[in-house]
């Protein structure tokens, strides 16, 4: 790409020779037909090319940096003696998320679907670099798509915390990213049969979110609750974290990784529509996080006189879940409507779930499976060529699937090499019980005072 040329784009179309000398008349014919390319297509195939492989990639490591956060939230919520088990299972599970989606994962979310169920069981081949396909670099969106995944099996760890036994967990997360996810993901976003059918999940409130929310519940349930957590009598013993600076640390690092896991959805960068269209997404996905914070808050303290920490941050996990399924066509007022539900979801479902015994450490489950139901269920709200009808359809035939598949999967780990760590190991805490390095030592049981 010569001056001119880029010069021209940088100027939206501005008049040139207001901006370069005026070149030979060689080079005021080549300009003449370069100029002529780019005002029709917005950008030459080259420049798009760049463009939007830069986007998978920048969003991409945006949504690989969502790990740390969910780390240092997971780290925060539970119990000392558990931190360090919750550091190895996420830098774990994204490591085996990386290697299951390129082995079998990606091909099988994308590679042939046609309006099927399935893609092929074969390895992620990525050409060299002359031979990539299409505006982008194959390389890129193998990357991005990888990052989704990994998400997903980061929702689950977090609800299952401080009772799981860390190798049955890795072994499921191996089973949920290569086929679960890779399953229900091409039925939409591989062109599958949701996606002929009309079904409608811009970034993932249902494909990556409520399957994460779905794993995870079907997991609590049969793992059963933390030793304490509830009385003989129904009663709720909170449990409370380590440490709500790093609970805190953890949701604001996901509030700017969700920019990536929006805006990269968009999928292309090749024209000032699509630039227009992610700033869009990013400054709705921003609404719908701060309206949910905003929410749990004002019902926590109308409920409780109080405000919760822990629910002031899921509010606005929440709140970006329910934006996620259709963040680019509401207006600032409905994003800020529909993550303000989000919100006052959490505050609803974190006291059902504890009436019902079932033990979500995190508050996973409200945030990604209910929240992320109620996104996929707003998108017609705002996008009329999507209908409730099919909306629902997609809810429940991915919930399904994915909450039958993984009990059936938890029910033959519980049943062969066991899920949870005995009472003992669980009093001492999973640091000592299956990492063997205590996260804090000089708090920890097995600590020597000097």
């Amino acid at each position: 790409m010569n001056l001119r040329k880029l010069l021209y784009i940088l100027a939206g179309g501005a008049t040139l020779s207001a901006l370069v000398i005026e070149p030979s008349l060689a080079q005021t014919t080549e300009t003449a037909v370069e100029v002529t390319e780019v005002a029709a297509t917005g950008v030459s195939a080259e420049t798009a090319y760049i463009f939007n492989t830069f986007l998978f990639l920048v969003t991409g490591f945006l949504v690989m940096f969502m790990a740390a956060g969910f780390t240092m939230l997971e780290a925060g919520m539970v119990r000392t003696k558990n931190v360090s088990m919750q550091l190895v299972k996420n830098i774990a599970l994204y490591s085996v998320a990386t290697i299951m989606f390129w082995i079998v994962g990606y091909n099988l979310m994308y590679d042939g679907v046609d309006g099927g169920y399935i893609g092929s069981f074969l390895p992620k081949m990525i050409p060299a670099p002359d031979a990539d396909p299409g505006d982008y670099s194959a390389a890129s969106d193998f990357f991005f798509q990888l990052v989704f995944c990994a998400t997903t099996a980061s929702i689950v760890s977090g609800t299952l915390a401080e009772r799981i036994k860390l190798w049955p967990f890795l072994i499921f997360t191996v089973i949920l990213t290569g086929i679960f996810y890779p399953i229900t993901g091409s039925w939409q976003w591989g062109g599958g049969w949701l996606s002929e059918l009309g079904f409608s999940d811009f970034a993932g409130s249902t494909i990556v979110h409520s399957v994460g929310g779905w794993a995870a519940l079907s997991g609590a349930i049969l793992l059963g609750a933390r030793k304490g957590k509830f009385g003989a009598d129904g009663k709720v013993h909170p449990i409370p974290g380590s440490s709500m600076p790093l609970v805190m640390l953890g949701a604001m690092i996901l509030w700017l990784g969700w920019f990536g896991f929006n805006g990269g959805s968009q999928l292309a960068l090749g024209s000032a529509a699509d630039a227009s269209a992610v700033s869009r997404i990013f400054v709705n996905t921003n609404m719908a996080a701060a309206a949910g914070v905003i929410a749990a808050m004002l019902l926590t303290q109308l409920i409780y006189k109080k405000v919760d920490v822990t629910m002031a941050v899921n509010g606005a996990l929440a709140g970006l879940v329910s934006i996620t399924a259709e963040p680019l066509a509401p207006s600032l007022f409905m994003a800020l409507i529909i993550g303000g539900i989000g919100g006052i979801i959490v505050v609803i479902v974190v006291p059902l779930l504890d009436r019902l015994k079932i033990d979500d450490v995190v508050g996973a489950i409200p945030v990604h499976l209910v929240a992320g139901i109620w996104g996929t269920l707003a998108v017609p709200i705002t996008n009329a060529e999507t209908g409730f009808g099919t909306q629902i359809i997609g809810i429940v035939a991915i919930g399904a699937f994915t909450f039958v598949a993984s009990a059936i999967v938890w029910t033959i780990l519980k049943a062969t090499v066991g899920i949870r760590v005995g009472e003992e190991e669980e009093a001492n805490g999973l640091d000592l019980a299956e990492i063997g390095v205590e996260a804090y030592p000089e708090f920890g049981t097995g600590s020597q005072r000097l």
